[in-house]
Formats: C-alpha cells, sequence, structure tokens
C-alpha cells in the first residue's frame, strides 16, 4: 500500500523556507552586524585557523606543507589574519636559521567559532 504524503500548499511552503531562513539570519548580532566572519572564509585562512585551534602553535613551514601553498601565498594570508588581531606572529632564529611561530589569539578563536556557528546554522536549516 503506497504511503500518502503531504502536500504543501504554496503558503505554507513559504513558511517553512522563511523559518529555515530565519534560523540563519539568527546568527547576526544585536548590532546587525553579521556573524560571519568573510575573513575566515577563505579556503587558505580557514585552514590555517582550524589548524592552530587544535594545535598551541605551528610554523611557517608546517602551515606551508600543510597546505602545499607558495611561500608568497602562506605569508599574505596570514599577514590579513595577524593584520585583523587573529594570529600573534614571533620570529626567532634557531641554529642561525629564521623561525616564525603563529598562534592563534583569544580574538581569533572567537571569530573560528562565530563562523563554525554559522556554518552549522546553515547545515540544520538546510538539512530541516
Amino acid at each position: 500500500m503506497a504511503a500518502k504524503s503531504k502536500a504543501r500548499t504554496p503558503a505554507a511552503a513559504s513558511e517553512h523556507q522563511r523559518r529555515k531562513l530565519a534560523t540563519v539570519a539568527s546568527t547576526t548580532r544585536d548590532d546587525g552586524e553579521s556573524k560571519f566572519e568573510r575573513l575566515i572564509y577563505e579556503r587558505v585562512r580557514l585552514g590555517i585557523m582550524s589548524a592552530l585551534a587544535v594545535r598551541e602553535e605551528l610554523t611557517f613551514n608546517e602551515l606551508k606543507s600543510l597546505f602545499n601553498i607558495s611561500d608568497g601565498n602562506l605569508g599574505a594570508h596570514a599577514r590579513k589574519l595577524e593584520d585583523a588581531g587573529y594570529l600573534t606572529c614571533t620570529k626567532t632564529f634557531e641554529d642561525r636559521r629564521p623561525r616564525t611561530a603563529y598562534r592563534i589569539t583569544e580574538q581569533g578563536r572567537a571569530a573560528l567559532n562565530r563562523y563554525l556557528d554559522h556554518v552549522e546554522a546553515v547545515i540544520r536549516a538546510t538539512r530541516g
């Protein structure tokens, strides 16, 4: 015996869609500014932030090999995150060789968490 399925009326479908969008829209702060972090959205920057969220510190060379990108590309992405206050960069010498190490800041961790909260809200709304 075939199961009957309820067909949504256009008004009910529209209301359902509005609720799903409201869930995603609820990821905005009280001042109306989006919690969605555009700076973190880019693949390499998201990777840097995610890697630093689980490791206390990573060197430039570790990040470079992790993402298989050029020095210039990594440097540009790391600089943007550093300028935003999301990373700290420490330059030292080890056996006469320069060593650049990165750490995530509390502000960076909060931004990453806001980004992840937004993505989770979109996933929940999409899967409904």
